[in-house]
This record gives C-alpha cells, sequence and structure tokens, in this order.
C-alpha cells in the first residue's frame, strides 16, 4: 500500500528535479552569451565617467528628468570647488582682491550640498566675480597642493549657461560631475547577442579582501588610473601620492591569486589634464629615475611601463593597455568597440570555443 503511495512523491520530485536541470541548463546557456567585467581604481581615476558614457552610447543617453536630478550635484560640485579654493589660499598665501571680499563670503555661508533645481542669482554673481579674481587663478594653478575637482575650471566657465533660465544639464555638465561612489554598482548593456555586465566596486578599496574572491570568474579587469595625478597626493592621507597609490593597488589586483589567469584592461586616463599639466610641473620631481622631460610620448610610456612591468604573470596574463580621455564620448565610443572584440576572444576561450 506504501509503495503504491509513494508513486505521486516519485513523480512529484522527478518533475523537480527536472525543473531544476532545466533552469540550469537555461544558466549555462545565458553564462556562454554574458561578459562579466570588474571596474578598478583609486579615486577619481574615472570609474564613473566610463559607466556614465556607457549609458549615453548604448542606454540611449539621458531623458530629461534624469538630467534635472543632476542640476543639485553639477551646483555642488561647482560650490564645493570655489570653496575649496577660497579656503587654501591662505594657506598659499594667496590674497583676494578687497572688492571680493563679499563674494567669498557668500560662498562660504553656503551648506556643502546645493537644494533645488535653479542656481541662485547672488551664488552665481559670486561664482562669476570670484573666478575674475588674479588670486583665484593662481590658486588653481597650483591646485596640485590642495584637493580640487578636475571639472571645477569647466563649471566656472560655463556659469552663465547654468544660471540662465531653464537651464538644462548637457551631456558634457553630466560626465564631469562627481559623486563618492559607495557600495557595488552593476551596469548592464547588451551588443547583438552578447550581454555586458560591468561591476563597479568604488566604496569598497577598504573592505577588498572580503570581496574580492567573488568576482573570481570575470571575463577581464578593466582598472582606471588617472594619469594627471602624478602630482597629486591622496584625499584621504596627503603623505601619500596618487600614482603611487594607484601603483600598488595595480600591484595587488594584478597579482592576486583570484586573478592568476584573468587579463586587465587598463585605461590610463584623463590625458587631457596631463599633456596641459607635463610643461609646468616635471614628472621628474616625482619619478626621479624619468629623464624624457616634458615630452608627453616619453611621460606616457614611463607611466605605462610602470604598470605593465608590475605584471608576475607575463605568460599566462595579457594587459591591453589604452590612453583614454573619459569625458570624450567619440574616443571612448572608439575605446569600447576595440575592447569588445577582445573580451569576446576572451570569452570565446573562456567558454572553450577557441
Amino acid at each position: 500500500m506504501g509503495c503504491v503511495q509513494s508513486t505521486g512523491v516519485d513523480d512529484e520530485a522527478k518533475a523537480r528535479n527536472d525543473e531544476i536541470e532545466n533552469q540550469l541548463k537555461r544558466d549555462r546557456m545565458m553564462a556562454k552569451n554574458e561578459i562579466k567585467m570588474l571596474l578598478l581604481g583609486a579615486g577619481e581615476s574615472g570609474k564613473s565617467t566610463v559607466l556614465k558614457q556607457m549609458k549615453l552610447i548604448h542606454h540611449g543617453g539621458y531623458n530629461e528628468q534624469e538630467r534635472d536630478s543632476y542640476k543639485e550635484i553639477i551646483f555642488s560640485n561647482t560650490i564645493q570647488s570655489m570653496r575649496a579654493i577660497l579656503e587654501a589660499m591662505p594657506q598659499l598665501d594667496i590674497p583676494l582682491q578687497p572688492q571680493n571680499d563679499a563674494r567669498r563670503a557668500v560662498i562660504l555661508a553656503l551648506p556643502p550640498q546645493i537644494e533645488g533645481d535653479v542656481l541662485p542669482r547672488d551664488v552665481a554673481d559670486a561664482v562669476r566675480g570670484l573666478w575674475r579674481d588674479p588670486g583665484v587663478k593662481e590658486a588653481v594653478r597650483r591646485s596640485r597642493e590642495f584637493q580640487l575637482n578636475d571639472s571645477a575650471v569647466y563649471y566656472f566657465n560655463a556659469i552663465d549657461r547654468m544660471a540662465a533660465p531653464g537651464y538644462m544639464p548637457t551631456d558634457q555638465d553630466i560626465l564631469r560631475s562627481r559623486v563618492k561612489t559607495t557600495g557595488i554598482t552593476e551596469t548592464t548593456f547588451k551588443v547583438g547577442e552578447l550581454t555586458y555586465r560591468l561591476f563597479d566596486v568604488g566604496g569598497q578599496r577598504s573592505e577588498r579582501k572580503k570581496w574580492i574572491h567573488c568576482f573570481e570568474n570575470v571575463t577581464a579587469l578593466v582598472f582606471l588610473v588617472s594619469l594627471s595625478e602624478y602630482d597629486q597626493m591622496l584625499y584621504e592621507d596627503e603623505s601619500v601620492n596618487r600614482m603611487q597609490e594607484a601603483l600598488t593597488l595595480f600591484d595587488s589586483i594584478c597579482n592576486s591569486r583570484w586573478f592568476v589567469k584573468t587579463s586587465i584592461i587598463l585605461f590610463l586616463n584623463k590625458i587631457d589634464l596631463f599633456a596641459e599639466k607635463l610643461p609646468r610641473s616635471p614628472l621628474g620631481d616625482y619619478f626621479p629615475d624619468y629623464q624624457g622631460g616634458d615630452n608627453y610620448d616619453a611621460a606616457c610610456d614611463y607611466l605605462l611601463h610602470r604598470f605593465v612591468s608590475l605584471n608576475q604573470s607575463a605568460a599566462t596574463k595579457q594587459i591591453y593597455a589604452h590612453y583614454t580621455c573619459a569625458t570624450d564620448t567619440q574616443q571612448i565610443k572608439f575605446v569600447l568597440s576595440a575592447i569588445q572584440d577582445i573580451l569576446l576572444q576572451l570569452h570565446l576561450r573562456e567558454c572553450g570555443l577557441l
């Protein structure tokens, strides 16, 4: 009697097993059409900007509501930058013209975050007037001596447009905006039959040992370096050079036991700022073994070699390097097209199809 009753139970168990098997098959098929990448790099290297470019290139860009939501960020970035300059000027022994004292007071009285989708007229007037001050311009030239957002000058020059009625952030305004990344974010986009999943772990550097093993099966690592930060110190620790920190981070990731055979796509980013800075801030002052003077190509080659030479598994791990300007959509589109070919080859090899 018991045996007769168990038939229904067996059928139910078999159906459940079949369902699980089918789901596993579907997962395996999906995995074959999926390319996972881990986005890494020191703070302010341009990771978030690359993700914004992905949205512009592959997701049809930003709608009006999304653009509107960036206004507060852009206004806050602008005010934070002017505040950083004004607070640094006494330490740099740079005077402000007396007629700008009232404008200085307006900026320093503001909260760190600007709320609202219209830039107040007195705030716009203060930024405009201060940006004409020779002392403010001198402080910007010496910005390696304090912490200043890369986009400060861009926003100061755009203050009239930003303060105009009906202002709507452009793609470039959005690309240059800065919000500190916290937590792990995922960006997904499709190219043909393939789905690309890009994980940004920006805010989790201090906890790296706890999460790094979760990504051992990624197709490739995308590592960003800000070339222009060779003469700057860390925001968190002003005794540590930012380029040295990037080299240390790259060394630990490149030679991690979790990524012994994982190829790395290296973005040597902010080439526009690097080229502009090199003649007035010698690379040799920070890397004494560099002998190329202010020659842009020599400086690029030197820094590329510093990163590539850290690879202790050159026989099994490839490093694909690209010089980039993450705010240049056309250039990033070209670079992404090039790395898609690389990723496809790596993916086919992973799936045993090469």
